[in-house]
């Protein structure tokens, strides 16, 4: 029996390892003329082939090896924040496309009701009650100016202000002693903001002293 207070050793008969001794894969028994390899230091393929012993691990390795992981999970994370950006980008576009398009959604459901309410005008007799009819137009026209300025669009006060080229366009000049040099006398054409934005023009006549 074999002391186990002491570091085992097994026979090799003939130049040959038993196998089928029940000690031969013990890690605690030594065979004499082979020597164990200790765990984590297994020899490479390379220095198998070359017949070199394996080289132990240096500084230089073991820090090269933590910042090549270090690289890879600065890589990942990169990756995966620039992934989570285009996402986000892409959502943000979609939401604004979506929000656009419902606007445009309502501001024609209002114009259409309009349209209907001019439908309705145009198969009215207007012989019979010529005032009421001109009431109904202008409660259509009252109608769609309430929608523009929802809107945020605007009409331009021209008549009888000075003319501004920034939002009057001069179709015309006429003399007229009664009125100031550059005065907006008369309104060819409405024109029309929305919020601090040009939309168009408003055509006008100017007069001039001489």
């Amino acid at each position: 029996m074999i002391d186990k207070t002491k570091r085992r050793s097994l026979d090799i008969d003939n130049g040959h390892l038993d196998l089928d001794h029940p000690d031969a894969f013990d890690p605690d028994v030594e065979v004499p003329g082979l020597a164990r390899t200790p765990l984590g230091t297994e020899p490479s393929a390379s220095d198998i082939a070359s017949g070199q012993p394996p080289s132990p691990p240096t500084p230089e390795t073991t820090g090269l090896d933590e910042l090549t992981r270090e690289r890879d999970r600065l890589r990942d994370q990169l990756l995966r924040q620039a992934a989570e950006f285009d996402n986000y980008r892409k959502r943000v576009e979609r939401e604004r496309r979506d929000q656009t398009d419902q606007t445009v959604v309502d501001l024609l459901q209002h114009l259409l009701a309009i349209v209907d309410d001019f439908e309705r005008a145009l198969r009215a007799d207007a012989r019979d009650e010529p005032e009421a009819y001109r009431r109904g137009v202008e409660l259509i026209h009252k109608h769609l100016l309430d929608v523009l300025r929802r809107r945020g669009v605007k009409p331009i006060e021209a008549l009888g202000t000075d003319f501004d080229p920034h939002v009057h366009q001069a179709i015309t000049q006429e003399l007229s002693p009664t009125h100031r040099d550059g005065e907006v006398i008369e309104e060819l054409r409405r024109g029309y903001m929305l919020g601090d934005r040009l939309l168009r023009p408003a055509m006008v006549k100017v007069a001039k002293s001489s």
